[in-house]
């Protein structure tokens, strides 16, 4: 399959190949590199090591990717591509398991949440299809489309921003070697306490002495979608 850079991806693997191919496929390229990066991490993706993992020569992985870009857009179709919203449901309900659904994802593929800006972005068909599906939610409420496209983005950023911090705090604790929430404010805790005794931070103060979810992402996570799902619903009139 030549590689015409110029085309998109998804374009040029809808192109069928010359002649069969039975060793390689899109698939099993993408479910191999998927498979490495849940293990190891986005830097241990290179086209050398997938070649290795498939048992092909360095080069045959060209026949379907260009380069690690298109690898990581491949791995993304990979596994958004059985991402699907519930039917039936309204519009708010559609956008909670949005929000849930793509948590759960990030869950599971820890490196989504460090992929670089252009794969971030990447136009995928099953992400496509995903927003599709919330779209759709919003679509009929009298709503232009300026605002369903907001809506979504609003949701959409709302996890990707949760789940970036929380991939954040676990690269630290690893780094550190911290295995609980305990641990890592002990880390801390020289730090923190030192901010405590300036004065200027009564508030949080008094929330590192009283509060009990500390360590609850769950809980977090919940509470600040369902305030966003409520400031959408005031501010619609929905």
């Amino acid at each position: 399959m030549a590689t015409d850079r110029s085309a998109p991806l998804w374009e040029r693997l809808e192109r069928p190949a010359p002649v069969p191919r039975q060793t390689l496929s899109p698939q099993r390229i993408a479910m191999a590199a998927v498979a490495v990066a849940d293990a190891e991490g986005l830097e241990a993706i290179t086209m050398r090591r997938l070649a290795t993992e498939l048992g092909v020569a360095p080069m045959a992985p060209y026949r379907y990717v260009s380069g690690k870009d298109d690898l990581l857009e491949l791995m993304v179709e990979h596994v958004y591509a059985g991402m699907r919203l519930p039917g039936g449901l309204g519009w708010r309900e559609s956008l909670h398991a949005l929000a849930v659904g793509t948590r759960e994802l990030m869950l599971e593929h820890r490196w989504l949440a460090q992929l670089p800006p252009q794969s971030k972005l990447a136009l995928t068909p099953g992400r496509m299809a995903v927003a599709e599906q919330s779209l759709t939610a919003l679509d009929g409420l009298g709503l232009d489309p300026d605002t369903m496209m907001g809506i979504f983005r609003s949701v959409d950023a709302y996890v990707q921003g949760a789940m970036s911090y929380d991939s954040a705090v676990d690269a630290f604790m690893s780094e550190q070697s911290l295995s609980s929430g305990d641990e890592l404010r002990t880390e801390l805790a020289p730090l923190m306490a030192w901010h405590m005794r300036t004065g200027h931070y009564p508030t949080y103060q008094h929330y590192l002495s009283t509060a009990t979810r500390k360590d609850d992402r769950r809980w977090q996570f919940d509470l600040g979608l369902n305030c966003l799902l409520d400031g959408i619903a005031v501010r619609l009139n929905m």
